[in-house]
């Protein structure tokens, strides 16, 4: 990557016979792309060591929380009560140094319970009233929507309207949110009954959609014996707000080869059953594929994943590593799939079995 233009040396301009001036402090340099690249793989570093001192395990899902995160994402999190879903999204904005709202969705929640209001306020020395806008919780940084289904459409239509445009409008106004703007949904997979279930183009819009899962048993008994003593070390914060847009600014400039590209539309075009080249598998257990989002979301995922790695390229392995979390909530298993316990796990990896990548690329 090339050297930032603007990252240059003036020249002295002190006359020769005039006394010295008063020492005045330099000028943050500004780090070219390559710096900007090794910074960021060093931030996420330090970001794990700061979140183990809390959550214990699930490697997984904190990388991909974090590709998400550099990546300018949303994702939609899913997993039973108790597996510390928001232990994990607090403490990661607070490493993060950002802001963070939790809104616990509920039957009764109104759009502008989260957008939030106009409200009448009297001027104390004039006492005249006027309307004044009243953020809601949608205004931070990090946003948890904790059980998104159990509200209704609209205020889900809020929320996602929110994720899409990076603002919310009232009353014929437009407010824009903090940037960055990172929204972390959830849901319980086995509490079903009156809930509302996100549309298909509403889930289309999260970029992962990342399973949570129980935690092999020497881990939980490190849980057990963590949570039952006395409070450790918490954890520091190591980035700021203006650093992750940099990074995220960062993220997009990392270069693909067009291989590597085409294998991320060639994968998200053989999950749709409508296909002819479609597998076998796929016209009998999917009603409905992949769109062109997911193609878009294995790149750009791919890109933060390569520079975690400390890489300035996108393999075919970054790709491939992606594709569980981007199609879990884009692919659609139909009746007979769930007749025969077929999950969308199981159809991307016969996926990424059959579709190999070519030899030449990256």
């Amino acid at each position: 990557m090339e050297a930032d233009p603007r990252w240059i040396d003036a020249p002295d301009r002190t006359p020769e016979h005039e006394p010295d001036p008063a020492p005045e402090a330099a000028p943050e340099a500004v780090p070219d792309d390559a710096e900007l690249a090794d910074r960021l793989r060093e931030s996420a570093e330090a970001v794990r060591a700061e979140l183990k001192k809390v959550i214990i395990g699930q490697d997984d899902v904190v990388e991909q929380v974090l590709i998400s995160l550099f990546a300018g994402g949303n994702s939609l999190i899913v997993g039973v009560p108790g597996l510390a879903k928001t232990l994990l999204i607090q403490t990661l904005s607070d490493v993060l140094h950002l802001s963070f709202n939790r809104i616990q969705f509920t039957p009764d929640l109104m759009p502008s319970d989260i957008t939030g209001t106009d409200i009448i306020q009297e001027d104390p020395e004039t006492g005249q009233r006027k309307l004044v806008f009243m953020q809601g919780p949608l205004f931070a940084h990090v946003v948890l929507a904790d059980e998104i289904n159990r509200t209704p459409p609209k205020t889900q239509a809020a929320l996602l309207e929110a994720m899409e445009e990076k603002q919310v409008t009232i009353q014929g106004r437009t407010y824009r949110l903090p940037e960055p703007f990172f929204v972390l949904a959830t849901q319980n997979p086995i509490e079903l009954e009156g809930t509302y279930p996100l549309p298909e183009a509403q889930l289309d819009r999260f970029m992962f959609q990342i399973n949570i899962g129980y935690l092999p048993e020497d881990e939980e008994l490190e849980v057990i014996l963590k949570t039952t003593t006395t409070a450790g070390e918490p954890p520091g914060a190591v980035l700021s707000a203006e650093t992750i847009a940099g990074f995220q600014h960062l993220v997009r400039k990392v270069p693909i080869s067009e291989p590597v590209a085409r294998y991320a539309v060639r994968l998200a075009r053989r999950t749709r059953p409508g296909r002819d080249d479609a597998p076998d598998y796929v016209k009998q257990y999917v009603a409905y594929g992949g769109s062109v989002r997911a193609a878009q979301y294995l790149v750009l995922g791919g890109k933060a994943r390569a520079l975690l790695r400390g890489e300035i390229h996108v393999s075919f392995d970054d790709v491939r590593a992606l594709c569980a979390p981007v199609f879990r909530h884009r692919v659609l298993t139909n009746f007979h799939a769930e007749s025969e316990r077929v999950s969308t796990d199981d159809l991307v990896e016969r996926l990424l079995d059959d579709v190999k990548p070519p030899k030449s690329g990256m």
